[in-house]
């Protein structure tokens, strides 16, 4: 089974920058749609951004839009998430998700967790005012 890694977290003040990156653990990222996620204490997990598996199309929470940039580095296998003009409402823990089949985007489902197969652990953000 596939293994998804997030890293990059951490503590930062409102209006800095963050790298979120998300590695494949034994496989490879390079063909699926991924996603980003991220849930705060006491809340649902919502959708950050998605990218699809060849890199055509981006999509973005209205939350983020103008402000995060989903990307992904094929020699690398990973799939990054810049964060810029960070705000405290962005604080979560964030999560780097993997749709195999590659439906999630062509459904336009892309926003919904359901529409993916693997996840990782989680990177904790938190935003300071």
């Amino acid at each position: 089974q596939e293994q998804v890694v997030e890293s990059g977290g951490g503590l930062v003040q409102a209006g800095g920058s963050l790298r979120l990156s998300c590695a494949a653990s034994g496989g490879t990222l390079n063909i699926y749609d991924m996603g980003w996620f991220r849930q705060a204490p006491g809340k649902e997990r919502e959708f950050v951004a998605a990218i699809r598996w060849n890199g055509g199309s981006t999509s973005y929470a209205d939350s983020v839009k103008g402000r995060f940039t989903i990307s992904r580095e094929y020699l690398k296998n990973t799939v990054y998430l810049q964060m810029n003009s960070l705000k405290p409402e962005d604080t979560a823990v964030y999560y780097c998700a993997a749709d195999p089949s590659r439906k999630s985007a062509s459904s336009g489902r892309y926003y919904l967790t359901g529409s993916y197969d693997y996840w990782g652990q989680g990177t904790q953000v938190t935003v300071s005012s």
